[in-house]
């Protein structure tokens, strides 16, 4: 599958992953929801750029758990929990915040 970025063909996994994470930015980010059939709103917005700060940090994905008691650390526990989470990215919070984000596919996502 490819994402067309001002008329640049970028390379994605089966999945719908970057192979390059230098070729996210946010009009990429959109092109991605659009394909996944998420309308991005400023909660998913701070939700994508957590998890690029986390990986940026980190050098390494969380699993689901500790992404959410990440997010309710830094954001609060009404964002750090699953229903909110599962409300922006119904599909799986953690995989689709990656994807959308530009990172690379969780290890511990099917």
């Amino acid at each position: 599958m490819d994402v067309t970025d001002q008329d640049v063909s970028l390379e994605t996994t089966d999945q719908g992953f970057l192979i390059n994470q230098a070729d996210w930015n946010e009009a990429v980010a959109g092109q991605l929801a659009a394909l996944n059939n998420i309308t991005l709103g400023a909660e998913h917005w701070e939700i994508i750029l957590f998890i690029r700060r986390y990986y940026q940090q980190f050098k390494h994905l969380p699993n689901a758990r500790v992404f959410t008691k990440a997010i309710a650390k830094e954001l609060g526990e009404d964002k750090g929990n699953s229903r909110y989470l599962h409300k922006l990215f119904p599909d799986g919070p953690l995989k689709y915040a990656c994807k959308l984000a530009g990172l690379p596919k969780p290890p511990t996502c099917l």
